[in-house]
């Protein structure tokens, strides 16, 4: 890596996460990328030669780190409403089958990064079979990592699942850079048999990969585990599958499959009871907590309040604009909040100080990055994000993380850097031809959206 120009970041305030906000902040990036100090703007001098950059009625925190995502189905984004969530995968893979092509993930990958860095997401993890995230992340300056999909639920397939998920991985891990790395995704327990499962896991440990999995996320998939019965067994039994009783619960199936000993990221986790939060707990594993995508198809909300008690790490995701329809970690923070006090009746629960470190520190620690990004400390990467407050919607100022959360939103934000580099400045992205990637990315959903219908 080249060396960077001395930074100075001014603004109004400056959050480091692991220490409180710091009124007319200041923070110092050296040469390498990372941060050199942090502190009110008159302790921290401008060394000479250093570029300053005043953000004025800002608040610079890290970059966000949004823990799920599927950069691949960016193209989808208003085409999949109000299904029922077997209709809603069903449309989802007979869409991609007919009308997409390898080049159009690759320009999907590239528009969810552009969305991304315009909303101040620096950190992204994508779960996807194309992989195409890995390049478009590569290209957009950011960090990631890229969790390779695999399918089968036919225990028959687990050889060709297999040899095909080796083959990929092989080839992703050629293209590995201290940025962006790799990791597999046994897909789910409705699409992925007992025995893929198994050897995914062992696959994993011998190789050191990490590994994320859709679970626990909606009633029918709690039929198919529980009772071999639901909304996915008829479609499996017509393939000539087997739909055999699986487990107490997803989680308790994922422990007796050895999968549970990685570590692994579970994906949603609506559907869980005491008993899978402490298997969770006990194994370390974390979770990827999605609120408006399970919300907006019907799932219900992940139980953070009892997965935090009990020390399971949890990041915030965004998952797919097929299902959210906006990469925007801010708004989905603020959802979080606002899901849990309505269920809970609770007016306090997940406070805005919270939710910042929800979706910079937390998210870093699921990822296993929290040793370089996720709070601004001398040492660490600077990865970073500077959020506006001087829009009307955001002012007065009287609470710093109550505005950052619930007042301002993903379009406030002014700049986004990763590793000392800006990437996103003043409505830009520097790194990517926000443009010409539109214009492929219409190109591509007009011949998608005739095959929605």
């Amino acid at each position: 890596m080249s060396e960077l120009p001395l930074r100075v970041y001014r603004a109004a305030w400056v959050f480091p996460v692991a220490a409180p906000p710091i009124p007319d902040g200041a923070v110092l990036v050296d040469g390498s990328g990372r941060i050199a100090a942090v502190g009110p703007r008159l302790a921290i001098d401008a060394p000479e030669g250093a570029e300053v950059v005043e953000l004025g009625r800002a608040a610079l925190l890290p970059g966000l780190v949004n823990v799920h995502a599927h950069p691949e189905l960016a193209l989808f984004r208003g085409g999949l409403e109000e299904l029922r969530f077997r209709d809603w995968i069903l449309r989802l893979v007979g869409a991609k089958r007919s009308a997409l092509r390898d080049p159009d993930y690759e320009v999907a990958a590239r528009w969810t990064m552009v969305e991304s860095l315009r909303a101040g997401i620096t950190t992204l993890a994508a779960t996807e079979m194309s992989a195409a995230g890995a390049g478009a992340l590569r290209e957009a300056g950011m960090r990631g990592v890229v969790f390779r999909e695999t399918f089968g639920p036919d225990p028959a397939q687990v050889d060709d699942s297999m040899a095909e998920l080796r083959g990929a991985v092989e080839a992703l891990r050629r293209d590995e850079t201290e940025l962006v790395r790799v990791g597999i995704s046994p897909h789910a327990p409705y699409t992925v048999s007992d025995a893929l499962f198994a050897a995914a896991a062992e696959y994993a440990l011998a190789e050191g990969l990490p590994v994320a999995i859709h679970a626990s996320e909606s009633a029918a998939e709690d039929d198919l585990v529980k009772r071999g019965d639901g909304d996915f067994a008829p479609g499996l039994r017509a393939r000539g599958i087997d739909t055999p009783v699986r487990g107490r619960s997803t989680v308790e199936m994922l422990d007796r499959l050895g999968v549970l000993r990685t570590r692994p990221l579970l994906i949603h986790c609506v559907r869980l009871d005491d008993e899978d939060v402490r298997r969770l707990a006990d194994t370390g594993s974390s979770v990827a907590h999605c609120p408006v995508a399970n919300a907006r198809l019907g799932h219900g909300a992940a139980p953070y309040p009892e997965l935090r008690e009990a020390g399971v790490a949890v990041g915030l995701g965004t998952d797919s604009v097929g299902s959210n329809n906006r990469t925007d970690l801010l708004e989905e923070a603020r959802v979080a909040s606002i899901v849990h006090r309505a269920a809970r009746g609770s007016h306090d629960l997940l406070p805005a100080a919270d939710l910042l470190r929800l979706c910079t520190l937390d998210g870093a620690r699921v990822l296993g990055l929290d040793d370089r990004i996720g709070s601004l400390e001398p040492g660490k990467d600077a990865d970073l994000c500077a959020v506006s407050l001087a829009a009307p919607h955001a002012r007065p100022v009287h609470d710093p993380h109550a505005a950052l959360f619930h007042a301002a939103r993903g379009t406030d934000v002014v700049l986004a850097a990763v590793r000392g580099r800006i990437l996103f400045r003043d409505g830009e992205v520097l790194s990517l031809d926000e443009a010409a990637v539109g214009a492929a990315v219409e190109e591509a959903a007009g011949r998608l959206g005739e095959h929605l219908g």
